[in-house]
C-alpha cells in the first residue's frame, strides 16, 4: 500500500474503497464508480479511480492526492485525483 494522502483523507478514502469492493463485490465498474463519485462529492473534482488484478500504472496525479491499497488479498485500488 501506498498513500501520499493528509491521514484523515487517506483513512475516508480507504473506508470508503473497502465499502465499495464489499457492495459491489463482483463489479469492480460500480465500486470503481461510487468511489470517485464520493470522492467528487467530498473533496472536489477530478478523482479518477482503478480497481482489478494483475494491473501497473504511471499516473500523474495532485500531490498529496493518492491511495494505492489492497483489498481481499489481489484486488487492487488506485484512487488519483488530476485536474
Amino acid at each position: 500500500q501506498h498513500s501520499d494522502m493528509p491521514e484523515e483523507m487517506r483513512i475516508e478514502a480507504m473506508e470508503l474503497c473497502v465499502t465499495a469492493c464489499e457492495k459491489h463485490a463482483t463489479n469492480n465498474e460500480s465500486a470503481a464508480k461510487m468511489i470517485k463519485e464520493m470522492m467528487d462529492k467530498k473533496f472536489g473534482s477530478s478523482w479518477h479511480v482503478v480497481i482489478g488484478e494483475g494491473f501497473g500504472f504511471e499516473i500523474t496525479h495532485e500531490v498529496k492526492n493518492l491511495l494505492y491499497m489492497f483489498f481481499g488479498g489481489s484486488l487492487a485500488v488506485c484512487v488519483w485525483k488530476c485536474s
